[in-house]
Formats: C-alpha cells, sequence, structure tokens
C-alpha cells in the first residue's frame, strides 16, 4: 500500500449523539489548543519519532532480535503530496520496547520514487546471489503514477537489513498492464523448495513463484469481489491447538459498505503451492475496529531461534485511510503514525467446527507492569465510578449476570460522565463506542463497532489496552478483537462500570499501568 503524504491539520471532530445504550453525548467537542495540551504520545504502544508512519512491514528475526520496518515519510510536513514513503528500521527484543535505527531502505534512490509496502526475508541458501543471510526486500514502487506503472523491485542488505542498496532500476516483476499490482508478501515454500509471493491485484490476491528472488512465474489466483480493493496480502500455516494444520490467507479490506470491517479478513483452508481453496467463501476478521489496517503476521520465533508452529505474532496500523491525517499528535507532538500493541496469534477450533485465530497482548507486555490496581468484585446496577484515573492503562474483568441487556465500561470518562469510550456486550453483540468522545471519525458514520456474543452464556472476559489515542478491547480470550483511535482530553481520566436492565457483578477487576 502507498503512503499518504498530505498533511491535513486535526481541526476537531464533531460528536454526534450517543446510542441510545450509552450516557447523552456532548453536541460537539473540540480539542484543546496545542499550547494547552500535554503529550498525545502513546506511552506503551509503538509510535514513529516524528513525521509520518504508516504500513507496517513484516518483522524479520535475525541475531536475536526482530528487526522491524515500516512505511516513513521523512518529508511529512515539507513535502507536499508527492514526499512519498521510505523504509525506517526499529528493533526489539520483545516486541513492547523498539530502538530506532533510522532509514533503512531509501526513496528517491532511483527514478522509480519512492518505495511501497513488501516483504523482507531473509535468504539463508543465497539464492538471489548476494550472499547466505542476505536480506532481500521486495517491495511495490510506482514510477509514472495512474498509468498502470506499479510493479515489484529488489532492495538488498548485507548488513543485516540496517542498510540496503538497490538492484538497479528495473522490475524484477512488472505490471502486466493493471491498475492495483501491489503489497508482495514473499514466503518460503520449503516443502517445495522455493519462494511464494502473494500479491495484490484489485479484488484478487496472485500467487507467484521464483527459485531465486529475482524471476517470478504466476502460479494462480484467489478472487474475493464485494471487500474493496484488496491490500497487504498475507500467507502463512500454523498449527492449531488441536494439532490440525491450516493455511491462512489475509488481506487488509474494506468490508465497510458491507457493514464489514475495515481491517484484516482472513480465510482459513488449504494451500498447495500455487492455489489456495477456504474452508468458506466469507471471511472471519482479525480486528472488527475501524483502526487495524495495514496489518502483518510474522513467525514467532523461540529463545533458541527456531520458529513455533502454532503461534505468530501480528501488529497493525492505527489508523484509517478515511481520516488517516486527523490526529492531534501533529500539533503537540510533531508525528502522526501510532500501531497496535503486537499480539500473539493462535488458531483454535470452535464448538461449531470453524477454525479461527485467537488473539491477546504479548506476553512481554506484563514485564512492563508498574503499578497494579487490584478492585476484586464489583457489583454494578445502572453506572458506578471507579476510584481510579488514569489515561494509558490495562483493565480486565470478567462480567457475569443473570438477566440484563448489557454490560461493560466506560472508558477516558469526563468528570461528568457526558464524555468517555463505552466498551462491553448488548444484546447479541460485543461492542467499543468511540462516539461520546473526540475522534477522527467526522463523518459519524463509523463511531460503534460490533462482533457477534451469545448473552446467554452470561459471562464475558474482557482485556481492554487504553492509550493517550487509542483502545484495544479483547474479549473472551481474544476470541474477537476490536480496536480504534480516539483523541479524548486529556483532562478526561475516569472510568466507570454500568449494567443496563440488570445487575451484573465485575468479577477480578485489575487495572495495570505500564512504564516501557
Amino acid at each position: 500500500m502507498r503512503g499518504m503524504t498530505r498533511r491535513a491539520l486535526f481541526a476537531g471532530s464533531a460528536v454526534g449523539t450517543a446510542a441510545a445504550l450509552l450516557p447523552a453525548a456532548p453536541a460537539a467537542a473540540k480539542p484543546k489548543s496545542a499550547a494547552a495540551c500535554a503529550s498525545y504520545r502513546a506511552e506503551y504502544h509503538f509510535t514513529v519519532p516524528d513525521q509520518w508512519k504508516n504500513d507496517p512491514q513484516r518483522p524479520i528475526w535475525i541475531d536475536g532480535e526482530y528487526r522491524y520496518f515500516y512505511l516513513y515519510n521523512p518529508d511529512y510536513f515539507t513535502g507536499g503530496t508527492q514526499a512519498g514513503t521510505a523504509w525506517r528500521l526499529a528493533t526489539s527484543t520483545d516486541l513492547v520496547a523498539f530502538r530506532d535505527q533510522g532509514i533503512a531502505v531509501p526513496k528517491d534512490t532511483t527514478p522509480n520514487g519512492d518505495v511501497w509496502t513488501g516483504s523482507a526475508v531473509v535468504d539463508t541458501g543465497n539464492t538471489a546471489g548476494y550472499g547466505a543471510g542476505a536480506v532481500v526486500v521486495l517491495a511495490t514502487m510506482e514510477p509514472v503514477e495512474g498509468a498502470d506503472s506499479q510493479a515489484q523491485y529488489l532492495y538488498y542488505s548485507t548488513d543485516g537489513g540496517r542498510t540496503f542498496t538497490h538492484d538497479g532500476v528495473e522490475p524484477v516483476l512488472p505490471n502486466p498492464g493493471v491498475k492495483d499490482f501491489r503489497d508482495p508478501k514473499v514466503i518460503r515454500d520449503a516443502e517445495r523448495g522455493r519462494w511464494v509471493m502473494a500479491l495484490a491485484e484489485h479484488t484478487k490476491v496472485g500467487f507467484y513463484h521464483s527459485e531465486n528472488l529475482r524471476e517470478w512465474t504466476y502460479a494462480g489466483g484467489f478472487v474475493k469481489e464485494g471487500l474493496g480493493v484488496l491490500e497487504c496480502p498475507d500467507l502463512f500455516r500454523i498449527t492449531a491447538e488441536d494439532g490440525t494444520v491450516k493455511w491462512v490467507l489475509g488481506v487488509s479490506a474494506n468490508g465497510k459498505g458491507a457493514g464489514l470491517p475495515n481491517t484484516y479478513a482472513y480465510w482459513t483452508g488449504a494451500f498447495d503451492g500455487s492455489a489456495f481453496t477456504p474452508d468458506a467463501s466469507e471471511p472471519q476478521w482479525l480486528d472488527h475496529g475501524w483502526d487495524w489496517y495495514g496489518a502483518v503476521t510474522f513467525d514467532r520465533h523461540r529463545a533458541d531461534g527456531s520458529v513455533d508452529p502454532g503461534k505468530r505474532y501480528a501488529m497493525g496500523w492505527l489508523n484509517n485511510w478515511d481520516y488517516a491525517n486527523i490526529t492531534p499528535t501533529i500539533d503537540t507532538d510533531g508525528f502522526n503514525g501510532t500501531d497496535s500493541i503486537v499480539r500473539e496469534i493462535t488458531m483454535r477450533r470452535s464448538s461449531s467446527g470453524t477454525y479461527y485465530l485467537a488473539s491477546r497482548p504479548v506476553a512481554a507486555l506484563d514485564t512492563y507492569v508498574s503499578r497494579t490496581v487490584s478492585l476484586g468484585d464489583l457489583s454494578v446496577e445502572g453506572t458506578r465510578v471507579l476510584d481510579y484515573r488514569g489515561t494509558a492503562y490495562e483493565l480486565s474483568c470478567e462480567i457475569t449476570w443473570d438477566q440484563l441487556t448489557g454490560a461493560g465500561v466506560q472508558l477516558r470518562r469526563s468528570s461528568d460522565g457526558s464524555r468517555h469510550i463505552a466498551a462491553g456486550i448488548y444484546g447479541d453483540y460485543a461492542f467499543l463506542n468511540r462516539r461520546p468522545t473526540v475522534n477522527p471519525d467526522v463523518s459519524g458514520r463509523w463511531q460503534e463497532s460490533k462482533s457477534p456474543f451469545g448473552r446467554a452464556a452470561g459471562t464475558v472476559r474482557l482485556r481492554i489496552l487504553v492509550d493517550r489515542t487509542s483502545v484495544e478491547m479483547f474479549v473472551d480470550d481474544g476470541r474477537h478483537v476490536h480496536s480504534c483511535e480516539a483523541f479524548p482530553y486529556l483532562i478526561d481520566t475516569g472510568v466507570a462500570l454500568f449494567s443496563i436492565d440488570g445487575r451484573a457483578v465485575f468479577r477480578n477487576t485489575v487495572i495495570r499501568e505500564f512504564t516501557l
């Protein structure tokens, strides 16, 4: 996917009326001036040091650390619409704390311009000829905008991915004469001794083979209409908790027009090296919120460097192209770009026999806990304001009930309760609703996200990560996740529990804060 480069200052977002189950919202809310605001930079989520970031690029494992690349525009404030993106590098040993390493794949070093989304691989077997262990990047570039010129170009590194050199100005996979031809995701097909590329081609994911990363042959494709232009494909194999081995095909997709998320759609199924056969025609979603786009999954390495076949990691860009430039961090902190927390991904089998991906925050986050507030079991009928205030924390609990319509939490709550973010369950769905606070969706259409939920169970487990400009809610051990941006006033720090049409007990309610 291409990086957006147009700058639009955050000018305030209208806050509409709240959903019927929520307290009334203010008619409008405008952010305080930059001079009056403290920092909006996230406390424990990855943020770009300055300027702009968008798509994460799949991290690779080298010498005991993850090397994480992402699209970065160093000229976001001054370069105008043609400034474009490079690849910037950050390193981490635990996927919580990252160290900036500067630009790795520069832009504008060839007539082809800036560098878009792609993927990096470690060429252990020297198949490309740059040396055993060289890092090879395949990335999209578009020499002539709007002229069906998107193609795949090669960069290589012999210093572990810290700096890259382009391999000439000709593409290794030229455009066949189509508009959308981008975001190569390359994996090693060890079973067949070759490389496989998944490529976004409008409503199709194309599959290509290569022996050497330099010459590619079309092998087949997977087509899905109704989800807009498919972007940032993903392809991997994972062993489920019951021992079943499945392939997963994922894409970043815009399902909003069909009442679906605008995040990461995926299918479980089988892959024979050339064709993907899904278990079902309709996708599942790794996130049901509005702001988890351009997501990548990647190998989970054990301490000895081996790959765990039953677990992966995932991370996404906490933003949405509908309002990508609307953020107070531009003025208060000089940057625009935040990532989700890294998640651990496993595959489970539901009671109906469907296999799905479950998510949980990366385990290393536990090592950064700086304060724990244990509130125990709390009985709620109506609204109960907690004796806690904060802008960045994790809240976890198990809600139980005999009979009610809904229950949940109000996060980043104003002193009068009129502004907040609501999260919980209502009727037959779980939800995350940002309408009653300042948020970037000026259209007012994308305020509440929903995922299926069976209220008859009488219980739900919630784990919610709150940071200064985001909320990520994990429902029932990560069966469903909701991620969204929101920009509450920094003075809105309260928390309240609520129930609707009945009594709920919030069991083992714990709030944790983190220091990196």
